[in-house]
């Protein structure tokens, strides 16, 4: 067996024992992770319901629906931002003719808006309208209803316009399906023509169960449902088909996993352009962080570049790109969306570009003498101060360096500026004094990355404590035993979080800025060498990545 097949069926595995979706009868590859999901926070959520996420192309508009009146009577609203790297704006109600409905859903240009109503002048007990603009600075039209070819006399809702305005998804619970709501499509010739006769999606996508609130992605391969059937984690679960091409047919619903799916109810899904960004909504309290009674959230969607699974994405996962350079080779078709098109070209290059070197630098502390601590990654060795005494064999993986508690520390260069960007910094330790510093960051405005409490030895961090306090845990390692340990500070919510074996210990509550600093860092020592911080005992195997890992990643780290 070759090394590159065997590789490939070695991540297979993985995937599959992580939860990580591969598409039944699919060429093209899946192969993605989820990030943490993340309230949209109160300028969107309110103390009612909230539903019917959905994003502007251009990444600048958020229409969803509220119940502002009372459950049963949406309300549409919209928020806006400069540019995608602002926070959104305080959400307001959209204007008369369109101030009423549910479930909107915007096309790629921008110019059309598609939502549920039970306005008179439909067909049945709720109906898809349309509304439109001349621009998008221009207010929308009176909404014009969809008519019988796609509205029946029953209930249909939760409509999904494809990328080129061709196809419209969305659920009915109009006879002729499989029992309860059904996934229907529509489709026409032209943007200029009208909209066919609807068209179940049969057995394949719809169950004796509900199944709607489609959602299309922008590439029109894969394509999101919200379910009650068996096999998920709450009443309702968002599932996922794939087809390798607009002309093939569909494959078998898929359900993202318990990394995602929760007991709180995960439904009506919506993606970003750029396949990036899955927004959905959940239907209880369960999930912690909410706002009100029915929340909406986002979750990133992480193409998996490490593709040797050696923990970092370097010029070896290049290199196994490059050998497949044109072939439709799965392990490798990570572009332009999250789960490929099934070809590897510059697409799938740019995205591995984007993860390239996130590992910033990985001390594995496995020498056996001498006064250097090489970075086996990059060229941040580091200098070893005092005595301490290499032990070869001793650690976690492999070798460990032994410190003191007296003198004995490393200091390093400078590896990146921690106001400018997420990073996380993780390694295993073996210790029995409270009180000492593990990885502190040197500097005018340094301080404690990872250490413990003085008074009982739980795990700590003094990042950013000087204006926002240390963040503690309850995790006390200071009881002789070794401990994988981590800090992440996350640039997109603000937060500070600790880690033992794997495990999210202590998070902050409100945002904390980062620290800037041109200086590098010391291991087994604060910033200021304090007589009273050195650190006594082993650490081994300290990594430090240019940004937040997932849960995953921190808990693979771990084993």
């Amino acid at each position: 067996m070759s090394r590159n097949r065997k590789t490939k069926e070695i991540l297979i595995c993985a995937l599959v024992a992580a939860g990580i979706l591969m598409a039944p009868g699919s060429d093209a590859s899946a192969d993605f992770t989820f990030g943490t999901p993340t309230n949209l926070g109160p300028t969107i959520n309110t103390q009612v319901e909230e539903g019917g996420p959905c994003i502007s192309p251009d990444g600048l508009e958020f229409y969803f629906y509220s119940f502002l009146s009372g459950f049963g009577n949406g309300t549409l609203r919209v928020a806006m931002r400069e540019s995608v790297e602002d926070p959104w704006s305080e959400a307001v109600s959209l204007q008369p003719p369109v101030s009423s409905g549910t479930a909107p859903c915007i096309s790629t240009d921008g110019l059309s808006l598609y939502f549920d109503s039970d306005r008179p002048g439909g067909s049945g007990g709720v109906d898809i309208w349309a509304a439109t603009r001349a621009t998008i600075s221009d207010p929308w039209s009176s909404p014009v209803n969809l008519g019988p070819a796609v509205n029946s006399s029953d209930f249909d809702m939760g409509a999904s316009v494809s990328a080129d305005g061709l196809e419209l998804y969305f659920g009915s619970y109009r006879p002729g399906g499989s029992g309860d709501w059904d996934v229907w499509i529509t489709k026409r010739a032209t943007t200029s023509n009208q909209w066919g006769t609807a068209m179940n999606l049969g057995p394949t996508i719809n169950s004796a169960d509900f199944d709607g609130h489609p959602c299309i992605s922008p590439d029109g391969l894969t394509l999101f449902v919200t379910s009650s059937r068996a096999g998920g984690q709450g009443d309702w679960d968002i599932w996922m088909t794939r087809r390798t091409t607009k002309d093939d047919d569909w494959g078998a619903l898929v359900n993202l996993g318990p990394n995602f799916n929760t007991s709180a109810g995960e439904s009506e899904p919506s993606i970003s352009a750029d396949g990036r960004t899955l927004y959905f909504s959940d239907w209880t309290t369960l999930r912690p962080g909410g706002v009100g009674k029915a929340d909406l959230w986002q979750v990133s969607i992480e193409p998996i570049c490490d593709l040797n699974t050696d923990l970092k994405v370097d010029s070896a996962d290049m290199h196994i790109m490059v050998d497949h350079w044109g072939e439709n080779y799965p392990l490798c078709d990570i572009g332009p969306m999250p789960w490929g098109d099934g070809n590897i070209d510059i697409q799938d290059f740019t995205v591995l570009a984007e993860h390239l070197y996130r590992l910033a630098v990985h001390w594995k502390l496995d020498e056996t003498d001498g006064s250097i601590a090489y970075d086996s990654f990059g060229d941040h060795d580091g200098t070893v101060n005092g005595n301490p005494f290499w032990q070869s064999a001793g650690g976690t993986i492999g070798g460990a360096l032994v410190f003191d508690g007296i003198d004995d520390y490393v200091d390093t260069p400078f590896i990146l500026d921690p106001a400018k960007g997420s990073f996380s910094v993780f390694a295993w330790v073996y210790c029995w004094t409270p009180g000492q510093v593990i990885i502190s960051q040197k500097g005018e405005f340094g301080g404690t990355w990872l250490g413990t409490n003085p008074s009982d030895g739980k795990l700590m961090t003094g990042f950013s404590g000087m204006n926002f306090g240390t963040l503690e845990s309850e995790s006390v390692i200071t009881d002789v035993l070794w401990h994988h340990v981590g800090f992440v500070y996350d640039m997109e919510t603000f937060q500070r979080r600790l880690y033992v074996d794997g495990v999210q210990v202590a998070e902050d509550t409100t945002a904390v800025s980062g620290v800037p600093s041109d200086s590098g860092l010391n291991i087994g020592a604060s910033n200021d060498l304090d007589s009273t911080s050195f650190f006594s005992g082993f650490i081994d195997d300290v990594r430090i990545y240019n940004q937040s890992l997932s849960v995953k990643e921190i808990g693979s780290l771990a084993q």
